[in-house]
């Protein structure tokens, strides 16, 4: 059981890494396991699979969630949003395969309550391409080693207060 005086802090990778950089959320992820993190932090690639987003921010206390933006012009732009702003219920009828990331922090917050991260950050990271392929363009590249920077420094911040 983690210690409640201290933060608990999940850190989500989401996207499909076969969609080009679409698969920046993994990237980051990637890049954060070769960095020495405190024991209150724990890393998941879920892909695509907003149920697993859901599941595994569960008990926390501090959520961060990396993912994609669709190309609008500025690829490698990266935007950080609470996750309040970004919340969405699904669509009614929508199956699990349309549940993504930003249905599991609505559905969370009212299917788990206070269990749920209080403190959500969203970190997204307009794409240049989104084409089958299995490697990030190089402005989404450099934004993912900015923003691995910028989750850590979350979390120092975090850890500190």
């Amino acid at each position: 059981m983690a210690d409640l005086t201290e933060p608990d802090i999940i850190v989500l990778g989401c996207g499909n890494p076969n969609r080009s950089d679409d698969g920046v959320g993994p990237r980051v992820i990637a890049l954060l396991r070769d960095k020495c993190l405190p024991p209150q932090v724990r890393l998941f690639d879920v892909g695509t699979d907003g149920m697993t987003a859901m599941y595994r921010a569960r008990g926390a206390t501090h959520l961060v969630v990396v993912d994609a933006r669709v190309p609008g012009g500025n690829p490698g732009a990266v935007y950080e949003v609470p996750g309040e702003v970004l919340a969405a219920p699904p669509a009614k009828g929508a199956g699990l395969h349309e549940f993504r990331w930003d249905h599991a922090l609505y559905a969370g917050r009212r299917i788990y309550g206070d269990t749920y991260p209080a403190t959500v950050v969203v970190l997204l990271i307009e794409a240049a391409t989104l084409d089958l392929g299995l490697a990030l363009s190089p402005s989404v590249e450099a934004s993912a080693q900015s923003v691995a920077q910028r989750v850590r420094g979350l979390i120092d911040d975090w850890l500190a207060a």
